[in-house]
């Protein structure tokens, strides 16, 4: 029998941003799993605010005056100097294009508590260049903070060396970095790295509902159709797409991190698969089915 990750990609939805799932219509495959005893959502996440951990943005800046984020407690940008080099700076906390304030209001309204911060690497018009994306993603990374939402992605090949560096050095610093898949099916980075956790949306309205996905090159399905999102100008909209199914995935990191301070990020990213919703006790019963008979009686034994 085929391993579901072995499988090839999954087909495209229409009326879903390329990558993601229409969870509501069609049902994702139960999964086998060795559990880890006792992970749960109540466990990972139940009474957690948020508080104590930091979460940047990096996106097209964050608007501070929005009520639906609240206080950003670091506004940074890059600029570049006459020499053609970038640099990171203090900035207003403003956000003209939006987008930033809308991935920032889901943390935020998932973990009211988290500290957020904003690196602006867009322009007002959602578009950068490889340049400042690497300067700021670098800078979030040495800056320390425990989960940077990058809802973004460059088709630009000749930047994938330095972002891989840029990504495994976030992962052994224990930095997460959540990253969205692109709204088209074509490839794009950093979102298909092993080292980075990569989110399409689905088409459910629950905002802590997330799935696994067994097939390459996206790992977790989020709530990224119809999302009611903070606007610029202090307004709001209901937006679809997968930069909005990542910050979901931010913030059930940032509220996991505020109750389980030390989790690696791979053992993050062990939590989130054993409480998403197709990761269930009711799916070990296929294990028989996938493993060799020796192996299989030995693993029920072990339970």
């Amino acid at each position: 029998m085929t391993l579901p990750w072995h499988g090839p990609a999954a087909e495209h939805f229409p009326g879903i941003p390329a990558w993601g799932a229409a969870t509501s219509r069609t049902a994702l495959p139960a999964l086998p799993v060795v559990r880890m005893a006792g992970v749960t959502p109540e466990w990972a996440w139940g009474g957690a605010d948020g508080a104590g951990v930091r979460v940047c943005v990096l996106d097209s800046g964050i608007d501070a005056g929005h009520p639906m984020v609240g206080a950003v407690d670091l506004a940074m940008t890059v600029v570049f100097g006459e020499d053609g080099n970038a640099s990171v700076t203090p900035a207003d906390p403003i956000d003209p294009a939006g987008h930033g304030t809308a991935c920032a209001g889901i943390v935020r309204a998932m973990a009211p508590r988290v500290s957020l911060s904003s690196m602006r690497v867009l322009t007002d018009s959602i578009g950068g260049t490889g340049r400042a994306l690497l300067a700021g993603l670098e800078w979030a990374i040495e800056a320390g903070f425990d989960v940077i939402n990058m809802s973004l992605a460059t088709r630009r090949p000749e930047l994938v060396p330095a972002l891989h560096e840029l990504a495994d050095r976030a992962y052994f610093r224990r930095c997460v970095l959540v990253v969205s898949a692109h709204n088209m099916p074509i490839r794009s980075f950093p979102w298909p790295f092993a080292s980075v956790i990569s989110v399409a949306g689905h088409d459910q309205p629950d905002p802590f509902l997330h799935y696994y996905n067994p097939a390459p090159p996206v790992e977790f399905y989020a709530h990224g159709v119809r999302v009611p999102v903070a606007w610029a100008g202090g307004g709001r909209t209901v937006a679809s797409g997968n930069s909005f199914a990542a910050p979901h995935i931010t913030g059930l990191c940032a509220l996991i991190l505020s109750k389980h301070r030390w989790l690696t990020p791979a053992q993050l990213r062990a939590v989130l698969y054993q409480t998403a919703r197709n990761v269930t006790d009711g799916a070990h019963h296929a294990v028989a089915e996938l493993l060799p008979p020796g192996l299989a009686e030995g693993t029920a034994g072990a339970r």
